[in-house]
């Protein structure tokens, strides 16, 4: 079978350069154009240098023109500046949004935090999001809705490791939906690669963390509470019924995100045991195989994910502050971009899930 041809936009910027990585060793796909904007007409090895089979590619302009011709098309552009572009694009095309422009379901939501056009919601490629209960109280996952969709909304970074740390509390009802608080420590790359003070000079970065995004204004809150929604088998309007403090933190590394997430526990989760409890996330991630749920005691760390499409997860009870904390960590590139964006292109087009992905991290 011919492989699947695939152009990549803003393939010299962090997130499109991960995805190119794993697309040039994915056994069904072939990277044939890249794009780009200020690196127009410059060679691939002098960005990528670190994904050799694409050295002969010269970045070209974003056009539709351009993007057209090829059976997958996956745009990392910075926000507000892929909608109007995936109009022109060719629908029989597969195409990946890496950006915000597709994730909301709700307009008010995307005026209060971003402004500017509001685009059409498209399908969003989170495999492992709870999306309601079936009629035997299984779980429905937004899996479900990938295959042979045209359209997919990759889901933000920090977005994907909140949903999954706390999602299984918010499906079961264990947690006070009004009091969900999430700390993230995020790696250098989650601020993206264009040249700013904060993440340019590594005299200040290296020894130091910084918080930004505070006081409710990070531009994923809405769609953090849009799949607890989804989760509590909820239309995403009903999104106000939860809230979430939410504060991230750039620390000194290059990759990674740690969530912590934690809510006073429900009625019914104080009534519950520890074990009762550890069993519902069991049970939320039984047959994932990309979510690893560790041993009871064990707790995640970012170092072990780097390179993987895996999420490490564990959860524990605050009996004294009656809380229940869980924990997440991802690869912000991989499974918080462009292997989920992958894991996400496998099931539409009907290949195995995890072809050109993998669960096992690079450590030291």
């Amino acid at each position: 079978m011919a492989k699947y041809t695939v152009a990549v936009a803003g393939a010299t910027g962090y997130a499109g350069g991960e995805a190119l990585r794993i697309l040039a060793a994915h056994p069904d796909f072939e990277v044939t154009c890249v794009a780009g904007h200020s690196s127009v007409g410059e060679s691939m090895v002098k960005h990528m240098p670190h994904i050799p089979q694409l050295a002969s590619l010269t970045v070209e302009d974003t056009t539709a023109d351009v993007l057209n011709g090829h059976d997958v098309i996956i745009l990392a552009l910075p926000h507000g500046a892929s909608g109007a572009l995936a109009a022109e694009l060719d629908p029989n095309a597969v195409v990946v949004d890496l950006g915000a422009d597709h994730r909301l379901e709700e307009q008010a939501a995307w005026d209060d935090f971003y402004g500017g056009d509001f685009y059409e919601h498209w399908t969003y490629g989170m495999p492992e999001l709870i999306v309601g209960k079936d009629a035997d109280g299984a779980y429905v996952r937004q899996r479900e809705a990938l295959p042979g969709t045209k359209r997919i909304a990759g889901p933000g970074c920090n977005v994907t490791a909140t949903t999954l740390a706390f999602q299984p509390a918010v499906a079961e009802g264990l947690v006070e939906q009004k009091g969900i608080v999430a700390d993230l420590v995020v790696g250098y790359s989650g601020a993206g690669k264009a040249l700013k003070r904060t993440n340019l000079l590594a005299s200040e970065a290296l020894q130091s963390a910084l918080p930004y995004g505070v006081g409710g204004t990070h531009r994923h809150i809405p769609e953090i509470l849009q799949n607890f929604a989804h989760a509590a088998g909820l239309p995403a309007s009903a999104a106000n019924e939860f809230t979430l403090g939410f504060t991230p933190v750039l620390a000194p590394m290059s990759r990674g995100i740690l969530a912590v997430v934690s809510a006073p526990m429900s009625a019914k989760a104080a009534a519950m045991s520890d074990d009762e409890i550890r069993a519902v996330w069991t049970k939320a991630y039984e047959g994932q195989d990309f979510m690893v749920l560790l041993p009871e005691g064990m707790l995640p760390a970012t170092g072990n994910i780097v390179g993987s499409n895996a999420a490490h997860i564990q959860v524990v009870t605050d009996r004294r502050a009656g809380r229940i904390i869980a924990f997440a960590a991802i690869d912000n590139l991989n499974r918080g971009t462009a292997g989920q964006a992958v894991q996400s292109l496998n099931i539409a087009l009907g290949l195995p899930e995890d072809a050109g992905l993998t669960k096992i991290g690079v450590a030291p």
